[in-house]
């Protein structure tokens, strides 16, 4: 793979379907993204570990989505890592790159050495979907289950929209001749494509807890040609996933060269933050001057810092909330 090939394919998603199998998916390789997301942050290594893996999901799922929409997943838990929330939003016309921003709460004291998914316990993975003003949001919630984040998303789909679906990730820090350390990941979703009235029994399913899985939603052909797309799904290897030396392309056609599979044009996504002092000041708008007095610091100040990239806003507390005397703007 040359240099321009990984420019070409890194952070990027990639449509495609299996006529064959009656099957869809994305391939995306993120590289950018994840380094973007994850230096705004010290993060322990099982959390970064965490906030990669639904960055990754965000971006499988979220290209889905229509323009200028938004999509978002949370993690609630009452283990070490207390929330992990990501946005992916939609681009504002055609041809733009969309944008994806990320962060975790955590416990520090309570983080293990284990595995990422071990500083979760109880609490949900939830799916919500903006479609702009006007528009009702829409939510879907399932219980954290199934020993990873990727099998929480698979509970989400099989349960909120009985689609069978399945991810393939692979991320971590990648070394390169000349190139510093790096986080890199890379995965594959494949969906079946919807049916108008799938047949699911009333006595639960296959999975933890009785949630439904993909394997409780095919029956016959269509149960046979979900099974044959997994088994292949199932010889992918870390380093085709992460890439970069196998392009997406490259790697459908090994992966699924007998279902028929054909592309669509590929989405660019990028790190992206949607703050502004505009926004800040507008979430201080329901504030009375007291209430701001409250917030005001040492230096005369009330601050706002963003939980997702960082970025840090001093604000005159005689300009902010419902009551403010002054325009941004006006001399002190």
């Amino acid at each position: 793979m040359t240099l321009i090939d990984k420019i070409a394919w890194d952070d990027t998603v990639l449509p495609f379907q299996l006529d064959r199998a009656d099957v869809r998916g994305r391939i995306a390789r993120l590289d950018g993204v994840l380094s973007g997301v994850l230096k705004q942050h010290d993060y322990p290594p099982a959390v970064e570990a965490l906030v990669a893996e639904m960055a990754l999901l965000t971006a499988l799922i979220g290209q889905s989505i229509k323009l200028r929409w938004k999509l978002s997943l949370q993690v609630q838990s009452r283990g070490a890592v207390r929330m992990i929330a990501t946005d992916y939003y939609g681009p504002e016309k055609e041809g733009e790159p969309a944008r994806i921003r990320a962060y975790a709460s955590f416990d520090r004291d309570r983080v293990t050495d284990g595995a990422g998914f071990d500083q979760l316990d109880e609490g949900y993975f939830a799916v919500l979907i903006d479609q702009g003003q006007d528009m009702r949001p829409y939510q879907g919630i399932t219980p954290i289950a199934g020993g990873s984040l990727t099998a929480c998303a698979e509970a989400y789909f099989a349960q909120s929209e009985q689609l069978p679906t399945r991810f393939e990730l692979s991320f971590g820090k990648s070394s390169e001749p000349g190139v510093e350390e790096h986080w890199r990941g890379g995965g594959v979703m494949l969906q079946h494509m919807p049916k108008a009235s799938p047949s699911v029994s009333g006595e639960g399913g296959s999975g933890d807890d009785g949630l439904l899985a993909a394997e409780d939603l095919v029956h016959g052909d269509d149960e046979e040609n979900w099974n044959r797309v997994n088994i292949l799904l199932s010889s992918v290897e870390e380093m085709e996933l992460i890439g970069p030396s196998v392009p997406p392309t490259e790697l459908l056609v090994r992966l699924f060269h007998e279902e028929q599979p054909r592309v669509y044009d590929a989405q660019s996504v990028q790190f992206g933050c949607t703050c502004s002092e505009d926004r800040v000041r507008q979430s201080l708008s329901i504030y009375s001057a007291k209430d701001i007095e409250k917030m005001t610091n040492d230096d005369g100040l009330v601050t706002a810092d963003c939980q997702f990239c960082g970025a840090h806003y001093d604000l005159d507390p005689l300009s902010v909330g419902f009551e403010a005397v002054k325009n941004d703007g006006d001399p002190a």
